[in-house]
């Protein structure tokens, strides 16, 4: 890799300077609308599948069914402007758009996709958006230059990284190939779970939480009437919000001290005063700042031990959708299940699952017409297959983080490259730097990194509370 000498803020970039942002999903839509905000260089978004720009997979492709699990308050795209989204809603659906509602993730993305054309539309040429591929970066005569697939070139002298999660991993036990072709379903968000199956049929999730969920609501919005395993290796699902619950209390703004057990000893504690939700809700001001202090042995004793029930416990579903899935439940057609998959094999038109029950020795056979991967987006950019991100690693411009949970980037979001070395020109947003921030997969986490590097590449030094 050539190392052209940036300064380690970006002072030098001006209304005249050029920004690229690789992905258009949430957080690159974010960035270009922050951007252009804030008064800030002329920006350029590419996104290589033109139906997901301006709401990404998580928005793009939600099925109707399918509900946000935080209710529309706490939505707004801006930091600066939280009554921004149930703004709009109210105007969109009236008395259906109550700052307390779950609305559907397919209404959220009309509203991401609605206020980027709004955006591009006032800013003319100081935005613009393409559809395409971006296959390199490299740096040549002072300059980023990025090589999209079509053989163009974009030079632009700084670039943020918006690509969004990574596609699941294969679950072990699991070859694909030994099994027939509509039998395993790698990516759910891009196939059709329900498709050719009967009533007779049985459909295994592998995975319980939110993704097992999607998949469990959108089965049954299909018209599937057979039974529904989801397994996982502790088999926890995710809890419900209270309908009509006040938000929790604001928690301490100062970082805690303690270690991890004695921090988990004292949400217990809280938990059993106020309420689990309001416990774990009351952690959200400090989350960030105690995942920056805690060491690598303590984060991974978190991701060993505690990730699991943070997970199910932090991100929750809406009522509406908690219901369904109790129903689904008491009427025997849905089914949690805490084990391993041992073996997969084909079994005539479907496959043949030997897995152990968490805690013992014996195995259950179960059959299945359909297996669908539900353990969720992944983050290993050393096990990623994607052209850009290869190219990323084997230049030495990015790094894994120590957890292998996305980007190694700075506390600034500036990317780290191969010799430990933040690059003032390369930047990277979204739930690729999880190994850096940890709570950074929902809106509000994602909106104050958006907004908080747009304004710093746009030098817009001024103050504006909530930001």
């Amino acid at each position: 890799m050539t190392d052209i000498p940036r300064p380690t803020a970006p002072q030098w970039l001006t209304p005249d300077s050029h920004v690229v942002i690789v992905g258009g999903g949430f957080s690159g839509a974010l960035m270009a609308i922050n951007l252009f905000r804030f008064g800030g260089p002329r920006t350029t978004l590419v996104e290589r599948t033109p139906a997901r720009l301006g709401r990404g997979i998580a928005y793009g492709t939600a099925h109707p069914s399918q509900l946000l699990n935080v209710r529309a308050a706490a939505m707004s795209a801006f930091p600066d402007d939280p009554a921004h989204f149930t703004r709009w809603l109210a105007a969109r659906e009236g008395e259906g758009g109550s700052p307390t509602s779950f609305v559907a993730r397919a209404t959220y993305g009309a509203y991401l996709r609605e206020m980027l054309a709004e955006t591009r539309a006032a800013a003319g040429a100081r935005l613009d958006t393409i559809a395409g591929e971006v296959l390199a970066v490299d740096r040549a005569d002072g300059m980023i230059r990025l090589a999209l697939s079509d053989g163009s070139t974009l030079t632009a002298d700084a670039v943020v990284l918006a690509v969004g999660n990574l596609p699941p991993h294969v679950p072990p036990g699991i070859d694909p190939a030994a099994l027939p072709t509509d039998v395993y379903v790698h990516n759910p968000w891009t196939q059709d779970p329900a498709a050719g199956l009967s009533a007779a049929d049985r459909v295994v999730l592998v995975g319980s939480g939110l993704t097992a969920i999607d998949m469990a609501l959108q089965l049954d919005a299909a018209g599937f009437e057979g039974n529904i395993l989801a397994l996982s290796r502790r088999g926890l699902s995710p809890r419900r919000h209270v309908d009509g619950a006040p938000a929790a209390p604001p928690g301490s703004t100062d970082t805690p001290d303690q270690p991890l057990s004695a921090l988990v000893a004292q949400l217990r504690a809280d938990a059993a005063v106020k309420g689990w939700r309001a416990a774990v809700d009351a952690l959200r001001p400090v989350t960030q700042r105690w995942w920056a202090r805690a060491d690598a042995v303590t984060r991974q004793r978190f991701l060993r031990h505690a990730r699991p029930f943070w997970d199910v416990h932090r991100h929750r579903l809406a009522p509406a959708v908690a219901d369904r899935i109790d129903a689904l439940v008491a009427a025997g057609r849905l089914t949690f299940a805490a084990g391993k998959i041992v073996t997969v094999e084909a079994d005539g038109a479907g496959a043949r699952l030997s897995w152990r029950p968490r805690g013992q020795a014996h195995r259950i056979e179960t059959t299945a017409r359909r297996i669908v991967n539900c353990t969720g987006p992944q983050g290993d950019v050393l096990r990623s297959d994607e052209a850009l991100l290869r190219q990323l690693i084997d230049g030495g411009m990015i790094r894994a983080d120590a957890l292998r949970l996305g980007i190694d980037v700075d506390d600034g979001s500036r990317v780290v490259d191969s010799a430990g070395r933040a690059q003032s020109d390369i930047y990277c947003v979204g739930p690729m730097t999880r190994g850096s921030f940890w709570e950074i997969v929902a809106v509000p986490d994602l909106r104050r990194q958006c907004a908080d590097l747009a304004r710093r590449l746009s030098n817009a030094h001024w103050v504006n509370e909530g930001l």
